[in-house]
């Protein structure tokens, strides 16, 4: 019994012309194209699918004669392209689904493609801030991508225009055989520059005046992405079947990549934050309150009790109040606060009052015996010139351990 699946995928008889195929076709991308019908997505895929068949002079000889199977061998013994046709039938769904799932296991031989062909996926970069990622937004990303041409249908012309391409005889490739020497040839493929690789080529007066012939049209498209709350630097959010498209081919997905922004308070670690406080020497100290202004517009106090002493480069943990857990909102990550203190620059105070502060400091530690022949200095503030070489490089040349004789010392005063 004759294989007519393909035939009734696109509404034609077994004896339908060229030009029928091609404007049965053009009526049914219409009606079932995804941008006009999503939920018609395998049945675009079938129908491109038995278009791209039909319309081969070879692939429909080889369907006519012995079915859907005769394709299927004839990928397997290197027929061009039938390994990616097949690819439309796997997966379940559709009214060719299943079909091959008495051959071989139900799947093809190792290494063989799985799945419709498809076209590439577009990648592109949203810069977020770190408020978005810890409240959530919905940003607009206003897209420019390739659409099949409605004018005719993907067809790049009127009915008839399109026709195999003489140089590679519809296949898209080129195959060129080189000698190399006695018994030796060398036999490289590639694809057909006439056609550019799509077997069929139209003359420029039968070009479609919408799309020019190139099947295609560009279209501004309007995504709205979701950055969740919790959400990561380089996390990918997936448009599927977004990408560009052409006749034959499931578009790929566009791929959204989050870039994180820096921020000038918090810096995150997955979900923690991190920030610097710098609080007064008396602060350390004595303790102290402090507002800090929150990812969310919260102010949040934080207290330091007195009699704790903070020392500087000490970090201290606020639980809960981290970065939303991403798909768990409700829990956070955790706060740190880094502790930097400020020293005052000088301190003048009465004799009797430095005496009293020492006390409350816990006193000095025992003096030191000094020798009767030491000599006293006092220090000075240190100042690096340019291209010193650090401190050996402001007393030593490079060469020699001898007294550096030019540029600047560090200039102690001597009592």
């Amino acid at each position: 019994m004759a294989d007519n699946k393909l035939y009734e995928a696109l509404g034609v008889s077994r004896t339908a012309s060229d030009s029928e195929i091609r404007r049965n076709y053009r009526r049914l991308a219409k009606e079932y194209h995804p941008d006009k019908n999503p939920a018609a997505g395998d049945k675009f895929k079938e129908i491109s699918f038995a278009y791209e068949v039909l319309t081969n002079p070879e692939k429909r000889e080889i369907y006519d004669r012995y079915g859907l199977k005769g394709l299927q061998e004839g990928g397997e013994s290197g027929f061009a392209g039938a390994e990616d046709l097949f690819g439309h039938f796997f997966g379940g769904g559709g009214p060719f689904g299943g079909l091959f799932g008495g051959f071989g296991g139900g799947g093809f031989r190792h290494g063989q493609r799985r799945g419709p062909r498809r076209g590439e996926n577009t990648v592109h970069r949203l810069k977020v801030s770190l408020e978005d990622m810890y409240n959530g937004k919905v940003s607009k990303l206003q897209l420019s991508k390739n659409t099949i041409c409605t004018a005719c249908g993907g067809e790049g012309g009127p009915p008839g225009a399109l026709q195999p391409c003489r140089m590679c005889n519809g296949r898209g490739i080129k195959i060129t055989i080189t000698q190399l020497g006695p018994g030796m040839v060398q036999q490289m493929q590639s694809r057909c520059l006439d056609c550019d690789g799509e077997g069929e080529v139209i003359n420029e007066r039968d070009r479609c005046q919408v799309c020019m012939g190139r099947k295609v049209t560009q279209q501004t498209k309007l995504l709205e992405v979701h950055v969740d709350k919790g959400m990561k630097d380089e996390q990918r959010i997936t448009f599927h079947g977004e990408g560009d498209q052409m006749p034959g081919v499931e578009p790929g997905d566009v791929i959204i990549v989050l870039q994180e922004k820096a921020h000038e308070v918090f810096q995150r670690s997955g979900a923690d934050l991190m920030m610097k406080q710098t609080v007064t020497l008396t602060e350390a100290l004595c303790g102290f309150t402090t507002v800090i202004k929150h990812l969310d517009g919260r102010n949040i106090v934080v207290k330091h009790p007195p009699g704790s002493v903070l020392v500087p480069g000490c970090i201290r943990g606020i639980e809960g109040q981290g970065m939303p857990i991403y798909k768990n909102p409700y829990e956070k990550g955790d706060l740190y606060i880094r502790v930097d203190v400020e020293f005052p620059e000088n301190y003048f105070a009465p004799e009797g009052k430095l005496k009293e502060l020492e006390a409350l400091l816990g006193g000095r530690p025992a003096a030191q015996e000094i020798a009767a022949d030491a000599e006293e200095v006092n220090m000075t503030d240190f100042e690096e010139s340019p291209g010193s070489g650090g401190f050996r490089g402001q007393y030593y040349n490079e060469d020699d351990d001898h007294p550096h004789t030019g540029g600047q010392h560090v200039q102690c005063a001597h009592q």
